[in-house]
């Protein structure tokens, strides 16, 4: 008797649709009738963005016969490197006229882990000329892509569980591999701090059980990514915890700074403040943590991240005070100042949203 494919029936009407059929079938219509497919994500790609390109790559290749395009904007962590297919990766800031020319001649773009096309930084102008037809995948508030096909759901944990929902959706799951899971888990994993927030989906957990049936190692998984760091990144770890963190007591609340002179005397390399902006919430009681990074060129521009717990709005702060926005618990901006300016602003906003922190 063939009860598992009756099971994977069954769990398809448990997993609810994330597009429509209209929009199911145009979808499906739009990548069999591509040749030149691109794939791309926003600038500073991060686990789940790879993951999200990677898996659909994956996907349009073993399931639909193409061959598409993966081009990120920039450097992405040395940490991600191991995920399978990265090695097809093109960066644009690497090889930016080449990268114009196919996507002026593209017939579709998939658009995955970005809801406005000035995420994707230098690449932006090129992406919004290019005539190519698009599709948007993404889990961000307020999309503005001009996409024929939105699939846009901000109550998703990541843009890799919306891939694998849409996978599921399409019927198709079985033919993947591997080569699809391992992605798709990593940037589940990574965008919820190993399932720490933004996880309490019970379908969450259903996904993680069917990509363990294509036999991935989620625990080499966590190790690649979460124990895959120099000894100079532990350093710094050390020295940011004891020498940088400022920590409101009466607030619940931290920020730290990383200068550009803290991480030349640590050897700093893309990925390294990756995951500190965590560690404070270890404190007890704690509901904020902020970071303040110096960019490694450019004067006068702080990256900033947030993290929070329980219903204290990430996203408000950051869109109020840093020119950002994202997720309830875990969200980011810049700012366009000094340091020292960047922590007075950090100060202003924790005291703004003093309330909703006692």
């Amino acid at each position: 008797m063939a009860v598992r494919p009756l099971f994977r029936t069954f769990a398809r009407v448990m997993l609810k649709n994330i597009i429509s059929d209209e929009q199911q079938a145009l979808l499906i219509d739009l990548i069999k009738k591509s040749e030149n497919i691109v794939l791309t994500c926003h600038q500073n790609p991060d686990g789940d963005a790879l993951g999200s390109c990677l898996a659909w790559a994956e996907v349009l290749r073993a399931v639909y016969g193409k061959e598409p395009q993966v081009f990120v904007p920039d450097q992405y962590p040395d940490y991600l490197h191991w995920l399978p297919n990265s090695d097809k990766i093109i960066r644009y800031d690497k090889h930016r006229e080449g990268c114009d020319f196919v996507l002026q001649h593209a017939d579709l773009v998939f658009c995955l882990d970005f809801n406005t096309p000035q995420r994707t930084a230098d690449m932006e102008q090129s992406l919004c000329a290019s005539p190519a037809r698009k599709v948007l995948i993404d889990h961000h508030l307020d999309p503005t892509v001009d996409s024929v096909v939105t699939i846009s759901h901000p109550e998703a944990s990541s843009t890799c569980e919306l891939v694998f929902r849409l996978v599921w959706q399409l019927g198709c799951f079985e033919q993947l591999s591997k080569h699809f899971a391992v992605p798709v888990y990593c940037g589940m994993m990574t965008d919820t701090g190993g399932f720490t927030y933004n996880s309490s989906d019970p379908d969450i957990f259903f996904i993680i059980s069917q990509l363990l049936t294509k036999h991935i190692n989620k625990d080499k998984i966590y190790r690649n990514v979460y124990h895959n760091f120099s000894e100079n990144r532990l350093r710094l770890t050390g020295f940011v915890m004891y020498e940088r963190l400022v920590v409101d007591a009466q607030r619940h609340a931290s920020y730290f700074t990383i200068t550009r002179a803290d991480m030349r005397r640590f050897h700093f390399i893309k990925g390294d403040a990756e995951g500190l902006v965590n560690m404070p919430l270890q404190i007890k009681g704690h509901k904020l943590s902020i970071s303040l990074r110096e960019d490694t060129e450019k004067d006068n521009l702080v990256w900033v991240s947030l993290r929070s717990v329980d219903q204290f709005p990430c996203n408000e702060m950051a869109a109020r005070f840093f020119n950002g926005g994202g997720h309830l618990n875990a969200s980011g901006g810049r700012l366009y100042c000094s340091l020292s300016q960047a922590v007075d602003i950090a100060k202003k906003a924790i005291e703004a949203f003093e309330d909703k922190l006692k």
